[in-house]
């Protein structure tokens, strides 16, 4: 007897073909045929689209499904599978130093909740933790750059030397032996940034040996764009390793119109031979710690370092004129708009009338890149922004592209964080196929499920087929939309009345189930991710 039977759906199967339409059956936590017999529960979907569950390219849900297992960011959209440890920074593998180090840091990012077991240091500790606490999503990971070289060199702005380059490909291969999926890196982050682009690749190249990718977060996304996406290029050239370009965006003005000129390097490199993808969101503002847009010399050494420096006048006067006339590294290399940059959440309850203001409006007559000082100093690190800095033309020449894929890059934390935690996927099937003809429907899932799962190679997901596992999501696709705004970025979705984590419902009837049927998913050393 089938645990499931879905009847009168259309079925877009993640390939990008059209839809058909047909009954499905879930056995086991496996898709099956339908064969006449009777299910142990039948679901109408007259009406509904069928497809594979969303696969989430960049999410930072890496201490949240620790923390709230449930999940409703992620599965109320319809993400059945997400990829933790972006950015080149997380939480494995690590020391106990490197560990309080990362926590202070990160802590814009994801928080630092209380009474958490930080109970493993290797990356293998990890997803077994996850496995142990229950995920109502299954989980990728990926070795983070930035804390590999935290763990070698520290957070110094210098070459690693032979022997911590050693390290570091050391930790990284026995991260990947445990089961990550590939590297990432973050390039305008402490103390990714400082790695010279020899190192990155003899990274890769272990990376490739082990059939993984690599996912950089890269120098500059303004003024150094294309030459940063074009340093990536070449590292997957020499080391061979596939290269995915997460967040894939041209922003500020010195960007605008130019989205072509980023792809004609992608398509290049294709037509090179080279293993290329690309995530992006279906948003203008970009989000991440206020602290981020820091020169990247004022900040060496670590989160100590920097408020060190943040109280020392002569720092703060160098650092003014790196904001306001040379181009703070950190912002990209743009002089800072502070009115494009609002504040979206903080860790110290007693700034949140901060929150929702802009940098510019917080300064009023006074300096804004004082009051940006005085605000990280106050809240020691730990404010999130929004950055209003994208072009819709970019953000839909991008989207379109062969080797496009969807990522939320959703914070989960702060009072108000981007809506895109809550909204990516829907409004990609919402507002860019429905509404604005973009994508097709089948195009828009296609990016979402079967091209995903190929990148990271896993086994018997991300397609609607006999024998694969029954990450599935049911939608409307007349109602489906994004409900999530920039004032209230937590409301769920609409239009998804049913999603399935391995054969599970998670969402029921619109209503979530609270059930945590997900589980981590592995590299093997055969390449496939189980």
């Amino acid at each position: 007897m089938p645990d499931l039977l879905i009847r009168g759906a259309w079925i877009i199967d993640g390939t990008g073909a059209g839809r058909r339409r047909a009954d499905l059956a879930v056995t086991g936590g496996v898709i099956t045929e339908p064969d006449g017999a009777p299910a142990a529960r039948t679901i109408d979907a007259d009406g509904l689209v069928l497809a594979p569950g969303f696969i989430d390219m960049h999410a930072h849900s890496d201490l949240a499904v620790l923390t709230e297992p449930a999940h409703l960011a992620k599965v109320g959209q319809g993400v059945t599978s997400e990829v933790l440890g972006q950015d080149g920074l997380s939480y494995a593998p690590v020391d106990d130093d490197t560990l309080d180090r990362l926590r202070r840091q990160l802590a814009g990012w994801n928080g630092d909740p209380d009474g958490l077991a930080w109970d493993w240091r290797t990356v293998g500790q990890y997803l077994d933790r996850l496995d142990a606490s229950g995920l109502a999503a299954n989980a990728c990971y990926l070795v983070p750059h930035g804390t590999l070289r935290a763990l070698a060199v520290g957070w110094e702005d210098r070459p690693a030397t032979a022997a911590e380059l050693a390290r570091m490909r050391t930790l990284l291969a026995q991260s990947l032996r445990e089961g990550a999926v590939g590297l990432s890196s973050g390039l305008t982050y402490t103390p990714g940034m400082y790695a010279p682009t020899a190192e990155l690749t003899e990274l890769c190249r272990v990376v490739a040996a082990y059939g993984g990718y690599h996912c950089p977060h890269t120098r500059s996304y303004g003024a150094g764009a294309l030459a940063a996406y074009a340093e990536m290029i070449e590292v997957s050239r020499r080391s061979g390793a596939p290269l995915h370009l997460t967040h894939a965006t041209m922003n500020f003005g010195v960007n605008a119109g130019r989205a072509e000129e980023f792809l004609a390097l992608v398509d290049a490199a294709l037509a090179d031979g080279l293993d290329i993808s690309m995530d992006s969101y279906p948003y203008l503002p970009g989000s991440t710690t206020l602290a981020a847009l820091l020169p990247s010399w004022s900040t060496e050494g670590g989160p100590d370092r920097t408020l060190e420096r943040l109280a020392d006048p002569a720092a703060r006067a160098r650092i003014r004129v790196d904001m306001e006339e040379s181009g703070s590294d950190g912002c990209h290399g743009v002089v800072a708009d502070w009115a494009t940059v609002q504040i979206s959440g903080v860790r110290d309850p007693r700034l949140a009338d901060r929150v929702g203001r802009t940098v510019a409006e917080l300064a009023g007559d006074g300096g804004a890149t004082e009051a940006f000082l005085d605000l990280l100093v106050a809240d020691r690190l730990g404010t999130t922004i929004l950055q209003h800095v994208g072009h819709e033309p970019n953000v839909r020449a991008i989207m379109r592209h062969r080797v496009h894929t969807a990522g939320s890059d959703g914070l989960l934390t702060g009072a108000r964080p981007h809506p895109r935690a809550w909204g990516t996927f829907p409004r990609y099937l919402g507002h860019y196929a429905r509404e604005l003809g973009v994508l097709t429907l089948e195009g828009a899932v296609a990016r979402m499920t079967g091209r995903p799962a190929r990148r990271l190679g896993l086994h018997r997901r991300g397609l609607i087929r006999r024998g694969y596992a029954a990450d599935l999501v049911l939608f409307d696709p007349l109602t489906v939309r994004d409900t999530a705004t920039f004032e209230a970025p937590r409301r769920p979705a609409a239009g998804l009345p049913y999603v399935f984590v391995n054969g599970t419902a998670v969402i029921d009837d619109s209503r979530p189930t609270g059930a945590l049927p997900g589980r981590t998913l592995r590299r093997r050393t055969t390449g496939e991710t189980r």
